[in-house]
């Protein structure tokens, strides 16, 4: 069947599996060498190839809620679980999760395989840093229990290893205890990028911090932005919410989104914040997943797709690196309809993981071929910085790329290795990087 992630490029056609139980995943790997080579799929909400094989696992099945300690706040649950799903059995309890990516459609499984970060990296880390332990199912059919005590190397590879090293059947989360679901969101309009930056350091203490950034705007208004910050508010109810959703049918025509319908967007998003009510209270599933309120908005880009080009710099480069890229974007044909800026706090010891002490910035783009020579471009800024890519967007980053700037790649091969020897866990992606082959 054809299969893509978010992105919705690049696409292929795969073997797609969907074994109803663990004990029916284990007995696949009698017959691996009939499937070939093959990669885990949660929710298939990575943007690019990572999840992309000839043969696909899908861990949707796995999806059961085993354990969970409302006094101490740590659960149990299947790596098919989703993020909505594990809000609404936590948030009647007084709980919430520690990191939330922006959209709650993302699975447990690959939320621990992206390593994901949510608005609150500056003050809580990522998500691998709330997880307490998993069980992994290796290539030889074995299951073995992965922490920071046991199989260490395995847990450091994994957290950020993109499915590549074993299947995640369940993992043990640490759960934040809040006193409100309901979030007092502080809205401030910054007018360039060196205004934003500022302010999101003035701000560390909020819990949660993103900046939306007009990535058009050029001269004295380079980098204009709106920064949200966000704190869970004293007392409110206890209750999930679900919001009434619209949804894009269809992919639209390639002409919808171009520079001129971004323009217009930007400057439209940019009054209508400048002119709204501070502070304001909403519900948590209006300010970590705004775009989950449109099903399918990937589908906007149109058939062919789009590209998510998202980087962290380096404190010390990083103002001045993300500036000289928001010139190249504003100046180019092409712009980015969804621009986020956030702040990272230190980075962790998983081999793989994406963040490291500094800034990041996500820009998304129409599928053209002026693209490809703009994000070559950008690539050599990035590197220029001491700049990285993140694995869960990317769909075209090269292998030089990746190796220069992710450097204990090296020792996540010798783990794969190890808990891999047949090479079983391979992706479209891990080939393009030279993690597999």
């Amino acid at each position: 069947m054809q299969l893509h992630g978010w992105g919705r490029f690049p696409g292929v056609t795969a073997e797609l599996l969907e074994p109803p139980t663990r004990e029916s995943i284990q007995k696949l790997f009698g017959t691996k060498k009939k499937h070939g080579p093959m990669i885990p799929r949660g929710a298939g909400r990575s943007y690019g190839d990572s999840s992309l094989a000839d043969t696909v696992l899908s861990s949707r099945f796995l999806d059961s809620f085993l354990e969970f300690n409302a006094t101490t706040g740590i659960i149990k649950c299947g790596a098919g679980v989703s993020m909505g799903a594990l809000l609404t059995v936590i948030i009647p309890e007084g709980f919430f999760a520690p990191v939330l990516p922006g959209t709650k459609f993302v699975s447990i499984g690959g939320a621990i395989a992206a390593d994901i970060h949510g608005k609150n990296h500056h003050t809580d880390g990522s998500f691998c840093d709330h997880v307490r332990s998993f069980s992994l199912l290796l290539s030889s059919g074995e299951i073995i229990q992965c922490s920071r005590d046991e199989n260490r190397d395995a847990f450091l590879a994994t957290c950020g290893g993109m499915g590549l090293t074993g299947i995640i059947i369940n993992a043990t989360i640490s759960l934040h205890k809040v006193s409100s679901v309901f979030i007092k969101r502080n809205s401030i309009v910054a007018k360039d990028l060196d205004d934003c930056m500022d302010l999101i350091d003035q701000n560390e203490d909020s819990k949660h911090s993103f900046a939306w950034l007009d990535c058009l705007a050029r001269g004295k208004s380079l980098g204009r932005s709106i920064l949200h910050l966000a704190d869970h508010c004293a007392d409110g109810l206890q209750q999930p919410k679900s919001r009434v959703s619209l949804s894009v049918p269809f992919g639209t025509p390639g002409f919808f989104l171009n520079r001129f319908s971004n323009k217009l967007f930007n400057n439209a998003i940019y009054e209508m914040w400048k002119h709204r009510k501070n502070p304001s209270i909403v519900n948590y599933d209006s300010y970590f997943f705004p775009l989950d309120n449109i099903r399918n908005w990937n589908r906007l880009y149109g058939s062919k797709g789009f590209l998510q080009y998202q980087f962290v710099m380096p404190s010390s480069s990083a103002r001045e690196g993300i500036r000289e890229i928001l010139k190249i974007v504003s100046e180019s044909s092409t712009g980015s309809f969804i621009s986020v800026l956030k702040k990272f706090g230190n980075a962790n010891q998983n081999l793989l993981s994406f963040p490291t002490a500094g800034y990041t910035l996500a820009l998304d783009f129409k599928n053209e071929p002026s693209v490809f020579p703009l994000l070559s471009k950008l690539d050599e800024v990035l590197l220029a910085h001491g700049g990285r890519l993140y694995l869960a967007k990317d769909s075209r980053m090269s292998e030089d790329v990746f190796k220069a700037a992710y450097p204990n790649w090296e020792r996540f091969v010798e783990i794969k290795k190890t808990l891999d020897p047949s090479n079983t866990f391979v992706s479209h992606q891990s080939m393009r990087l030279g993690l597999t082959q």
